[in-house]
């Protein structure tokens, strides 16, 4: 394991890693609490459908992206579901499919389409460049500080969300607008470098892990942050131990480790009731 540290392109890819992970888990904390899960895909699918577009018509790619995202998340900051009947992920669902059928439409036209997609879907860690690690830090670093300053009001309003109390809220939002914005501009420049579908694993699979795990707030965000670098960095060994693709490895990895924590809570879970049960029968004992 060793090793691997002494190859230049694996360390810049455990950077990208370390960087997507601990900024996207804790985004993933509120986007699970919000119940808008597949925000993450549907701003990654229309960065994409952007970069697709930039290649269409001859255009700079990250421009075209970032307008392309900034659009999305500006018109998903106002989807604010107060029917019971549906749920955010409905209509989030629908933007998704439709920006997956115009990038793919899009990419066919490309004479690398299926190339186009692979990386589209999976990214490529292992070309990364020293510009584009500083820009993923800078921005990342931007982001997380904004986070920080004004958690409680992300937090409070991710609370309101999750308990479906949004009935008297504005129409626009200028918190909602920029935790919309902040979760836009991380797809932005996480999606070129590691692919729709890792990104999404980042955002989702950390948190939900991490929920199982502890009832607290501030531990479930510390332990979603830790499962991630876990993820990201296990992810990245597996992958050049066995030679296999980096974003398809972090994602296997990530989904292991949700595993092995969903089989401690379900193991936890049913020896709790046993576990009383035959307490209550050694009371019950020595009642009589």
């Amino acid at each position: 394991m060793v090793e691997m540290f002494s190859q230049s392109f694996v360390v810049d890819a455990l950077t990208v890693s370390a960087i997507l992970g601990l900024l996207l888990s804790y985004l993933g904390v509120h986007v699970v609490g919000r119940g808008i899960v597949f925000v993450d895909l549907a701003l990654g699918q229309i960065s994409m459908l952007g970069v697709a577009f930039a290649n269409f018509i001859g255009g700079d790619q990250t421009i075209i992206s970032i307008i392309f995202t900034m659009a999305g998340a500006f018109l998903l900051s106002f989807i604010k579901v107060k029917d019971k009947r549906l749920k955010h992920e409905a209509i989030i669902g629908i933007v998704y499919a439709v920006a997956s059928a115009g990038t793919v439409l899009l990419i066919s036209k490309s004479p690398h389409g299926e190339s186009d997609i692979s990386e589209v879907l999976f990214g490529s860690v292992f070309t990364v460049t020293t510009s584009q690690i500083t820009s993923l830090a800078v921005v990342f670093g931007i982001i997380g500080v904004v986070h920080i300053i004004f958690r409680k009001k992300f937090f409070a309003l991710t609370e309101q969300f999750e308990s479906r109390q949004i009935e008297h809220m504005r129409i626009f939002d200028l918190w909602n607008f920029l935790f919309y914005l902040s979760i836009g501009l991380s797809i932005v420049f996480a999606v070129r470098l590691a692919g729709v579908i890792p990104v999404f694993s980042y955002l989702i699979v950390p948190p939900v892990a991490a929920i199982l795990l502890s009832q607290s707030m501030k531990t479930v965000v510390w332990t979603s942050m830790i499962i991630s670098v876990l993820g990201g960095f296990f992810g990245i060994y597996f992958s050049v131990r066995f030679d296999f693709p980096a974003g398809s490895s972090v994602v296997t990895i990530l989904g292991a480790i949700f595993v092995l924590v969903a089989l401690i809570k379900f193991t936890t879970f049913k020896s709790g009731p046993i576990a009383n049960s035959n307490l209550a029968q050694d009371n019950s004992h020595v009642a009589e």
